[in-house]
């Protein structure tokens, strides 16, 4: 075989028709800001620079275990042999653990028929943006958000971006909703929210729930309905200053429109070992079910084995969640206290007051001087080695100064120093 000339015709047709023969949807996909800033981020971690990467939203096994009880009960599961395909929908002992487990703590009640088990939330949420959308539907989401715009990308769905304000934590109010839903066929929400890692106050939450009812009644049994995405995948680490709830807990007329996003890679920092759950009306997950079943989607059955005996004892996944939680915690006041302090100096600096999720979000006013978002990102990381995440790649159409920080990765003796960078950085401008 001449590999030479074949890898020569390769590289060729990619510099000649890097789309040819794709279909539409592929060829104009934009692929993740995210990932692609992480792998800038990386290269320069690489170089031997000091730098506090504070781009994905993971977690390092250096910094983050997951819970032995759950490693133990993986190991378990495999020596037991339990390495077959599970069923497309889900171990039943999971799905049974699932119920009973929202049933003791968050005091929602669903069959197992309502809930669906796959290879971690992503697969659900597109299974659902694939299950109740047709091309051209209407999809409302708040900006900034993650991935909405490219879900709807990816269903050939419209999407009706609402911008967010800081004082309101950049979750979306009812009132800036309610112009948009009468067109809409799902309403995508997200707390607590990736990227600012704000919860939702109750209130606005329950508004929000009652507006998704009202317009269904509006619609008639007959119409196609406005359904609710619910993504609380964090919400085992909400902070107790902005405490968790649930659209079907506040106002259970929503429960037959809502569809919740929930699994384990966030509350037991175990993001490689995708396992997730949607939990909704039983048609919509039967056909949701069914998409997925076509794909490979479920989730490794060691995996669900191991989280069914952990979510079998409701004080034991709230405790290994707490220790998740102070380890992120300790991380996020560490910065609170690095920019507060940056902001004390006089520099133009602020940040929202750290609330769950692994986020805290900052605002670096200098726009003036570097014309826009990457330009600052640039600069702090290539003066400072200071790695974040610009809120444009979470739908924000504008340069707003406002980046994601995610501590998933970081130690906590990391932070003062990768503050001090920053400070003799701004110095300079």
């Amino acid at each position: 075989m001449n590999t030479t000339a074949t890898h020569a015709a390769l590289a060729l047709a990619a510099h000649d028709a890097p789309n040819q023969g794709l279909g539409r949807m592929v060829s104009t996909l934009v692929g993740s800001e995210i990932l692609r800033i992480a792998g800038e981020v990386r290269a320069f971690a690489e170089s031997g620079r000091p730098v506090l990467n504070l781009t994905v939203g993971d977690f390092s096994p250096k910094q983050f275990r997951i819970p032995a009880e759950l490693e133990r009960a993986i190991t378990r599961a495999l020596a037991a042999g339990q390495t077959n395909y599970p069923p497309s929908d889900g171990l039943p002992e999971l799905k049974r653990a699932v119920g009973d487990f929202y049933r003791a703590v968050l005091g929602l009640d669903y069959p197992q028929e309502a809930i669906l088990v796959a290879g971690g939330a992503r697969p659900l949420i597109y299974a659902l943006y694939r299950a109740v959308l047709d091309p051209g539907d209407v999809v409302v989401y708040p900006i900034p958000s993650w991935n909405n715009n490219h879900y709807c990308h990816l269903a050939g769905a419209r999407g009706v971006a609402v911008a967010t304000t800081a004082e309101n934590g950049f979750q979306p109010t009812a009132a800036a909703l309610a112009p948009h839903l009468a067109q809409a066929s799902l309403l995508s929400i997200n707390s607590p929210l990736n990227p600012a890692g704000t919860g939702f106050r109750r209130l606005e939450l329950a508004a929000i729930a009652r507006l998704v009812v009202e317009e269904n009644r509006r619609r008639g049994p007959q119409a196609k309905p406005l359904f609710l995405l619910y993504d609380q995948i964090y919400w085992l680490l909400a902070d107790d200053s902005a405490p968790h709830a649930t659209p079907v807990e506040l106002v259970p007329e929503v429960a037959p429109y809502t569809l919740s996003i929930d699994g384990i890679s966030k509350a037991f920092a175990a993001t490689g070992l995708r396992v997730g759950w949607a939990v909704g009306p039983p048609y919509l997950i039967s056909r949701m079910k069914d998409l997925l079943g076509h794909v490979g989607a479920g989730a490794p059955r060691p995996e669900q084995a191991a989280t069914a005996e952990l979510f079998a004892e409701p004080a034991l996944v709230e405790r290994l969640a707490d220790g998740i939680r102070r380890g992120i915690n300790v991380r996020l006041a560490a910065l609170d206290r690095g920019l507060s302090a940056l902001a004390a100096k006089g520099y133009p600096v602020r940040h929202l007051p750290p609330a769950g999720a692994l986020y805290l979000s900052a605002h670096f006013d200098l726009l003036d001087r570097f014309e826009n978002n990457r330009g600052i990102r640039k600069y702090l990381l290539e003066e400072a080695g200071f790695a974040m995440v610009p809120f444009h790649a979470f739908g924000t159409p504008d340069d707003n100064g406002w980046f994601r920080l995610s501590v998933g990765a970081v130690g906590v003796d990391e932070i003062p120093a990768a503050i001090a960078r920053v400070d003799a950085a701004l110095a300079k401008i």
